[in-house]
C-alpha cells in the first residue's frame, strides 16, 4: 500500500478514498493511549474510545510522503470497485473497509477525535513525526 513507481517513473500512493479523510496511528501510541484509559479509572468503564494521531486525505499523506522521501509522490485515486479487482490478496475486502471508511465519513472518523486521543497519550506523534522516524523503512517498488 506504499508508494509505488508507476510507468511514468513516478511515485504514486493508491487508495479508494477521494477527498475522505483516513484516522491512522501509530502503532507504538496505541500502547500508551491504552495506559492513558487505565489511568482514566472508572471515567471511561463502559464507553467506547476511538482513537486517531490525525485524519487525513490521501492527497495530504502524499504530500507528507513527498516532505520525508525528498521524492514526488501522488495521491492516486481508484474508485473502490476498481480497487477490488487488484491482483493481491484481501482486495476486494480492502475496496469494501475503504469504501464504508469513505462514505461514511462522520460516522467513521467522528468517534476517532485527535484531541481525545491527545488527551489520553500527550506524546502522541503526527504523520509527519512518525515518517520522520521511519522514512527509511518504507519500501518503494
Amino acid at each position: 500500500m506504499g508508494p509505488k513507481r508507476g510507468d511514468d517513473g513516478k511515485l504514486a500512493f493508491t487508495l479508494p478514498m477521494g477527498d475522505g479523510k483516513l484516522p491512522g496511528i501509530a502503532a507504538e501510541d496505541i500502547g500508551k493511549c491504552a495506559l492513558g484509559i487505565f489511568k482514566k479509572g472508572g471515567e471511561l468503564i463502559g464507553k467506547r474510545v476511538g482513537i486517531a494521531g490525525e485524519q487525513l486525505t490521501g492527497t495530504e499523506m502524499a504530500a507528507a510522503l513527498t516532505g520525508a522521501l525528498g521524492k514526488e509522490v501522488v495521491y492516486n485515486y481508484v474508485p473502490p470497485e476498481v480497487y477490488r479487482t487488484f491482483d493481491f490478496p484481501g482486495a476486494a475486502d480492502l475496496g469494501n473497509m475503504f469504501q464504508f471508511k469513505r462514505d461514511f465519513q462522520d460516522a467513521f472518523c467522528g468517534p476517532r477525535g485527535v484531541e481525545a486521543t491527545r488527551d489520553l497519550n500527550s506524546s502522541l506523534q503526527s504523520f509527519d513525526a512518525w515518517l520522520d522516524k521511519n522514512k527509511d523503512r518504507i519500501p518503494i517498488e
